[in-house]
């Protein structure tokens, strides 16, 4: 087929982590919506390989973001926008910066978002009252996709054979980003948890990035059951933990919505500075705990609240249910 031929999509996402994993499943359905389409994906750095692996494109772009005033940057994404005849543009970021990309089109091709002028605007997005997947539902029917899904990253494959688990084991996540202290339960009731979680016949395994490895040398201190896994774990690898582990507990943070979208039962801790409703992780059997300010939250209720695939001998099955 001929390049004028080729129907071209362009799709926009470009963070963050747990923004990205809830774009999966509508990312698919496009891919469905359009079987013969070149579609080229924009994106940030982090989440090539996401965009790789999963296989609903057949380009991937990198968006350098360039600041105000990078002139040679915006010419840069201009000539690259246009460079292609897209036919049209699902926007899945949806801010102002990608609502300008719109402007930067000569030809201005369909746009699937809350852009000026779109050819399938958006008009009830509204960041205080749906979640961020729920939105993405509502633009792709007003753009004739509706069988949107959550994407339960069955194509992510990590390979797990170099750390010593021990099965059964709970998945312990105590980072968040580090400008946001507000949303980390205290990491002396990580601790404590994790000595609840071992003495009930798990295996208490802490993942996380470097800004966590103080945190998980304290609980291994207190838990010498604990593995930790912290700065060891590719995103494809965190999803593979999820798939294999019997629970899963943690912050308001982007792996736990690796973890929460493969169907590992998982308890998120939120406190009052940010809303589930707007941003918990979405999955099977994803469960919510929410308590202001969040160290109030006793390791105790924790547990109580906790209810993972496997529950071994007689004194778990009368401590959880």
């Amino acid at each position: 087929m001929a390049e004028n031929e080729v129907e071209h999509i362009l799709v926009i996402k470009l963070g963050a982590l747990g923004d990205f994993i809830q774009a999966l499943g509508p990312m698919a359905a496009i891919r469905r919506a359009h079987p013969g389409a070149r579609i080229t994906l924009l994106t940030t750095k982090p989440f090539e390989g996401f965009a790789k692996d999963c296989g609903y494109f057949d380009q991937i772009w990198i968006d350098e973001r360039p600041g105000l005033f990078n002139f040679s940057g915006w010419l840069a994404l201009r000539r690259a926008l246009n460079s292609k005849p897209f036919k049209r543009v699902y926007d899945l970021q949806n801010n102002d910066r990608t609502g300008f990309y719109f402007k930067l089109f000569r030809r201005k091709p369909e746009w699937v978002g809350i852009a000026k002028g779109a050819s399938h605007q958006n008009r009830d997005y509204c960041k205080k009252t749906q979640h961020g997947f729920d939105r993405h539902v509502r633009a792709l029917t007003l753009a004739g996709i509706t069988d949107v899904s959550l994407d339960h990253l069955d194509w992510m494959k990590g390979e797990l054979s170099r750390f010593s688990l021990q099965r059964p084991f709970v998945l312990l996540v105590p980072g968040c980003a580090p400008s946001r202290p507000e949303k980390r339960w205290p990491s002396s009731h990580f601790a404590r948890l994790a000595q609840m979680v071992a003495g009930l016949g798990f295996q208490p395994v802490v993942i996380g990035t470097g800004s966590e490895v103080q945190i998980a040398a304290e609980m291994v201190e207190q838990c010498p059951q604990v593995l930790d896994l912290t700065s060891q774990t590719s995103f494809a690898q965190i999803a593979a933990l999820g798939r294999e582990a019997a629970g899963a507990i943690g912050n308001d943070t982007g792996p736990m919505h690796l973890i929460g979208a493969t169907g590992c039962p998982s308890l998120v801790l939120f406190s009052s500075r940010s809303d589930p409703v707007l941003h918990a992780p979405k999955g099977d059997n994803v469960q919510v705990l929410r308590r202001d300010p969040l160290g109030i939250l006793k390791p105790e209720e924790v547990l109580e609240r906790f209810s993972p695939r496997q529950i071994l001998g007689e004194k778990a099955q009368c401590t959880m249910h």
